[in-house]
């Protein structure tokens, strides 16, 4: 379903979560999508009005003085520090998070009719140590379209996340390896 069949006036914004591409260049990308004059505008809003130390927010744009539709907001989760690090953020990681708002738009995901009454708040974590600006950038489009497509459908069922409880797993755990036996 996309957010232009869904009731973007509702009460609960679509959200979907993406991550893509190989460290130091993986995109962790969470999106949330919803009605302007709801929680997700009221987030949208208070994001831009109240940026915390280090976890700057901007609207996504195409190009200067050329934001993309539906307004969206970047909030970054990893503290910029270094120069290097601001340029993969707010280049090359933006650019990609806006060009996979513009994909979802394209594609039908993200309605046209609903476009003005509508928000994307759209947060990111970038490696410090990521240097590759193509794959920064391509990797940010692919997750964020993805986030976008998950949260769309309504993903993840309550039966996946219920099963998924007993042997949870991310890029910096694995409960499984917990599990094995210890080598003598």
């Amino acid at each position: 379903m996309s957010l232009h069949q869904a009731n973007v006036h509702s009460t609960r914004p679509q959200v979907g979560v993406c991550d893509v591409g190989v460290s130091p260049h993986t995109a962790h990308v969470t999106t949330v999508l919803g009605d302007l004059h709801g929680l997700a505008g009221r987030a949208w809003a208070m994001a831009l009005s109240r940026p915390s130390e280090g976890h700057d927010c901007s609207l996504l744009t195409l190009r200067p003085d050329l934001p993309v539709k539906p307004l969206g907001l970047l909030i970054t989760r990893a503290t910029i520090e270094s120069r290097r690090h601001a340029d993969m953020t707010w280049g090359a990681a933006q650019a990609g998070v806006a060009a996979g708002i513009a994909d979802a738009v394209a594609d039908g995901t993200i309605g046209q009719v609903t476009i003005d009454d509508i928000v994307a708040v759209v947060t990111i974590w970038v490696d410090w140590a990521a240097s590759d600006e193509r794959a920064v950038f391509l990797n940010h489009r692919k997750a964020t379209l993805q986030a976008v497509h998950l949260g769309a459908a309504g993903y993840p069922e309550i039966n996946e996340v219920i099963e998924a409880r007993h042997q949870p797993y991310n890029a910096r755990f694995d409960f499984a390896a917990l599990t094995r036996p210890l080598s003598e």
